[in-house]
Parts: C-alpha cells; sequence; structure tokens
C-alpha cells in the first residue's frame, strides 16, 4: 500500500479542506495529514475517521522553521508520496519533500481563477514567481477542472505535468433524509413551512452574499441560511440589520454537518461570479436542491441535462430575487432526487483517479532534490 502524506495549510472548514476528509476516507493509500497552521474545526473529524492529524505550529507565511520541521517529519515516516493543498503548502510542503528525498510529489490546484488564488488577487508582486517556484519541485499537479488547467497553463505552468481530477462527492451522505430537515429547523427556530434560501461557503467579500442579502429582504417572508465563517461575518450581520432582516438571517457559523444544513434549505444559492470549482453547488445537488449559480465550472463542463434544476444565473441582487419568488411559488416537497452530475462526480471515481496517479507518478531523480536543497540554502541567506 501507498503511504501517503498529505500537507494543507490547515483544516478549517472549507472546499478544499473537506474535499480532502473524503479522498482520506476513499483512497486505498494509507493516509496522514499534517496542516501547517493550528487545529480547525475538521481536525477532530480527521481523527475520528482514523487520520493522523499532526499540527506543526507553523508561526506565518515566513516561518521557514516549518520547512526544517517538515523535513524531519518526511524523514522519519518514510512515505511514498506527499501530496501537498493550497498554496502555502504548495511551496513549503514541495521543498521539504525535496529535501527529504521522497520518492514522489505531488500536488492539487483547488483555488486558481483567473482574477484570484485562495479569494486574493492574483496580480499581487512576486506571486507567480513563488507559484511556479513550487511547481518546479513538484513531480504533478492535479487541477480540479479544465478552467483550472487553463488558468495554470497560462501562468506557465508546463501543460505536461497538469492532469484534470475533479473534486468528488459523497453523494449517500449528502441524500435528503426528512428528519435532517426536521432537526436542523428545529435547532434554527424555523418552521416548516418557512421558505429558506441557503449557501455554503468562507463569509469572505469575494463570495457575493451581500447580493444574496439584498434578495432575500426583496422577498418578504423568505429566510436566508449561511454556513461557513469568516471575517465578512459581522458585515454581513450589520447589512442583514440595515436591510430589516435580521430576524430572518440565520449564520450558524461552520458546522461539520452539510447534509443537516443543506436538508433544511429549499433554494441554494451561490452568487460568486468566480469558481475555481463550485464543489458547494455539487453537494447542494446531491441533497437534492435546486440551485441558482453565478459560475461553476464542474456544471459549466457538463451537459446541461446533467443538471436540469440548477440554473446559471447573473450575480445581482434583482435577478437573485426573482429566482427565489420563482422558487419558492414552487415547493419542493420531501421527495428530492439527486442529477446524474452527481454520480459523474461520485467520490468512489475521484479516489481511484488519484490513486492512479500515485502509481504511474515515477520516481524522482536525485538531481531533483539536489537543486531543492541548493534553492533552501540560498533562501536562508
Amino acid at each position: 500500500m501507498v503511504k501517503v502524506l498529505h500537507v494543507i495549510t490547515g483544516l478549517t472548514a472549507g472546499g478544499a479542506e473537506s474535499q480532502l476528509r473524503l479522498l482520506c476516507r476513499h483512497l486505498d493509500a494509507d493516509c496522514e495529514v499534517v496542516m501547517l497552521a493550528g487545529e480547525g474545526l475538521l481536525a477532530a473529524p480527521f481523527r475520528a475517521d482514523g487520520v493522523r492529524v499532526i499540527g506543526l505550529g507553523m508561526g506565518g507565511n515566513r516561518d521557514l522553521r516549518a520547512v526544517g520541521r517538515l523535513v524531519s517529519l518526511m524523514r522519519a515516516g518514510r512515505y511514498d508520496c506527499v501530496h501537498t493543498h493550497l498554496f502555502r503548502a504548495g511551496l513549503y510542503g514541495r521543498l521539504a519533500a525535496r529535501l527529504a528525498g521522497v520518492p514522489r510529489v505531488l500536488a492539487t490546484e483547488h483555488s486558481l481563477g483567473a482574477a484570484l488564488l485562495e479569494g486574493r488577487r492574483a496580480d499581487r508582486p512576486g506571486l507567480r514567481a513563488l507559484y511556479l517556484a513550487g511547481e518546479r519541485l513538484g513531480d504533478r499537479t492535479i487541477a480540479v477542472s479544465a478552467a483550472t488547467a487553463r488558468h495554470m497553463t497560462a501562468w506557465g505552468v508546463p501543460a505536461a505535468k497538469v492532469t484534470v481530477v475533479p473534486n468528488g462527492v459523497d453523494a449517500g451522505s449528502l441524500a435528503f433524509r426528512p428528519e435532517r430537515r426536521t432537526a436542523m429547523r428545529t435547532s434554527l427556530g424555523l418552521a416548516e413551512d418557512t421558505f429558506v434560501v441557503g449557501g455554503v461557503g468562507r463569509l469572505v467579500a469575494t463570495k457575493r452574499f451581500d447580493l444574496v442579502l439584498e434578495a432575500v429582504a426583496a422577498v418578504p417572508g423568505a429566510h436566508l441560511l449561511l454556513v461557513g465563517d469568516g471575517p465578512e461575518g459581522p458585515a454581513l450581520r450589520a447589512r442583514a440589520a440595515e436591510l430589516g432582516i435580521g430576524d430572518r438571517v440565520h449564520l450558524p457559523g461552520a458546522t461539520d454537518d452539510v447534509s443537516g444544513a443543506l436538508a433544511a434549505m429549499d433554494l441554494f444559492v451561490s452568487p460568486c461570479p468566480e469558481e475555481t470549482y463550485g464543489l458547494a453547488v455539487l453537494e447542494a445537488l446531491a441533497a437534492g436542491l435546486p440551485v441558482r449559480y453565478a459560475a461553476c465550472p464542474a456544471l459549466e463542463e457538463l451537459d446541461p441535462e446533467a443538471a436540469p434544476q440548477a440554473h446559471r444565473v447573473a450575480p445581482d441582487a434583482e435577478v437573485l430575487a426573482a429566482e427565489i419568488r420563482s422558487a419558492a411559488a414552487r415547493p419542493g416537497g420531501d421527495h428530492r432526487a439527486a442529477p446524474p452530475a452527481v454520480a459523474h462526480y461520485d467520490i468512489r471515481r475521484i479516489a481511484a483517479k488519484i490513486d492512479a496517479l500515485y502509481r504511474a507518478t515515477p520516481r524522482a531523480r536525485p538531481s531533483r532534490a539536489a537543486r531543492a536543497r541548493t534553492a533552501f540554502r540560498g533562501s536562508r541567506r
């Protein structure tokens, strides 16, 4: 069995982190996880799944001591492969893997878009050079969509190093169950006949959840359930109060019970104009919800009939309000079926593809490790 160390920046309740948890459940490989930052919401669920999770305690983006700690960990663990996730982990993890002599080094690019990388402007000075430096230290990078692969090659990543393997969803765990709906609505104080618009994701400005607030404000009686945390939480609460809908907006924070949250919703809205994949949209479809989205490469790369209840709309408050009114006039009931798109992205199929990559990726030549040592020594001067 292949022994793999996954290196990730942290284990907050985000798309990349949740995807890694699913992969660890379904990969044939023996997986361990090291997080650069401190404990996050998902660290305990990983451990409950039986996955060893190690916290590195990295002090900040320039804490080069983290490289040495990673090197020691990798040498002691005798891993066959290091697989990194997210930008900072990709940079430090691939460098450490080369210094440690790990035979295979892979990365997954979850978050590179046309203008943003992990929700931040992609044109920041020096960012592309750092990104490409990390890429040169890896054997292969997985792009979560064809659109992501195009952005990578536009940045200068050789196309031969990029393999598209989409994110996956666990349809069985997300399938709608009436008892989940009742339990979640009871915990939130929502009546059974209340029409609930929902969203899931990091509460950051680029997600444009402010547009959904304005749309819900224009539809009397509709409630909004936003699941996730982030720096925009206080601003969204303040905006809800300004709009006079504070009692109709529910922000419970991050949760590892995404299936329960989705069951409580009647319509799922994703107003973000730039998504690198759209995992939350797929999860909502797995829960049988009608979906309105501004961008979702995962669906845009399929035939529209693969998800007939999902419609692309403009990221505009008036447009969203019209969609909410229309959906509220056609209640969905308690029989919600997932569309064919969900089966296409089944996590078992995705995990099998990544297992095959672990086995097929050639072992690194010693000269690559030597180059990494030279780069590391240069970075400490």
